[in-house]
């Protein structure tokens, strides 16, 4: 399990920025409501996606999960002027989250990525030989952490492409 050096340009995301605990009802109220503004807007979307960090705490796997932020996102092709807010106040009825969803542009630059297999209990043995690997290259995190949901929540053996960006130290 190596981790490779990519480079991430600008993706056009619906967005929805959160805090609490991953599967607390804020976290699940959000991802309901991205995609149901994607389903109203009867785009294709890529894997769901989510940036995490904690304030203050240099690495946020240390701070309590009710104190973790997120920006919750679902990759789409750039929607036509006013769609979004047409597909949320169809949804609306439905799902009231969907006004908290935002169209987003997300430019990370270069980043070093390592597909995790496994449970989400056990990403931290794929972010040490991350951490490693930033190291002994001789970069630093250059925003939060990325994860890209390869498989749903709920999939017995989930899969998980992890992702840093990152500078020259």
């Amino acid at each position: 399990m190596t981790p490779t050096i990519t480079t991430h340009g600008p993706v056009t995301c619906l967005s929805v920025t959160g805090l609490g605990e991953p599967g607390g009802s804020e976290h699940t109220g959000a991802v309901t409501g991205l995609y149901t503004v994607a389903a109203a807007l009867g785009a294709d979307h890529g894997p769901l996606e989510g940036q995490w960090w904690a304030e203050g705490v240099p690495d946020g796997r240390r701070a309590p999960r009710e104190q973790w932020r997120w920006h919750l996102l679902l990759p789409v092709a750039p929607p036509a002027e006013g769609a979004v807010e047409r597909a949320r106040e169809a949804g609306r009825a439905s799902c009231p989250a969907v006004d908290r969803v935002r169209l987003a542009t997300v430019t990370e630059g270069r980043c070093v990525e390592l597909l995790h297999e496994g449970p989400f209990s056990e990403e931290h043995r794929s972010l040490e030989v991350v951490a490693r690997f930033m190291a002994e290259h001789g970069l630093v995190p250059n925003g939060p952490h990325h994860e890209v949901y390869l498989t749903p929540f709920d999939d017995p053996s989930p899969r998980t492409l992890l992702r840093q960006p990152v500078r020259s130290a």
